[in-house]
């Protein structure tokens, strides 16, 4: 049998803490604790807490649901915006923990700035993916055009995690459905 990677183990036990309690909340101890490795393991793979963070934001930002959709133009833009929200929403429906990205743009501070720079880049991956979803819908003449693309993309992330943070406090999806409905009746021509 192949040997279970401490690394790995580290990776996924942080993640599910992160999620779940937030990066201050939890110490490396809770995290090695949780991944069944010495805490020795945890500084021969990471430098820091932060810096396991600012990886875990990176992959995490990489997509819970397939983001390719949004950027596959064999696909009409509002269908690509909106098979990507009904995945979301379909996620995060049934996740009680919220989004790792909101979570820790709520805690990111002066003194996490690795943290805050993989934020920054997760943040503008999603705009930029979701800009070209918008910006071929404006220029097909079915999103509205008065507003530009990056900015209309980045209220759409802004707002989303926001409809997240309520789902998580009031355990029902309904703010997620509200933000799909508003939001086609508000940039459909």
């Amino acid at each position: 049998m192949p040997r279970r990677s401490a690394r790995n183990a580290i990776l996924e036990a942080a993640m599910q803490q992160f999620i779940e309690r937030g990066f201050s909340a939890c110490s490396v101890e809770d995290i090695t604790r949780a991944a069944r490795v010495p805490k020795g393991s945890f500084y021969n793979h990471f430098k820091s807490k932060q810096s396991l963070a600012a990886e875990i934001v990176t992959e995490y930002g990489k997509g819970t649901t397939d983001r390719s959709v949004l950027t596959n133009r064999a696909i009409a833009p509002v269908t690509r915006l909106k098979k990507h929200f009904t995945a979301l929403n379909a996620y995060f429906s049934r996740c009680d923990d919220g989004c790792l990205v909101g979570r820790f743009m709520a805690e990111v501070s002066a003194d996490t700035p690795q943290i805050r720079d993989s934020l920054l880049r997760v943040l503008n991956l999603w705009q930029l993916q979701l800009s070209s979803a918008l910006a071929d819908g404006q220029r097909q003449g079915s999103i509205r055009q008065d507003l530009p693309a990056d900015e209309l993309a980045a209220f759409l992330i802004d707002s989303y995690e926001g409809a997240i943070l309520r789902v998580r406090l009031e355990k029902k999806p309904k703010a997620l459905e509200d933000f799909v409905k508003i939001v086609f009746s508000s940039i459909l021509v």
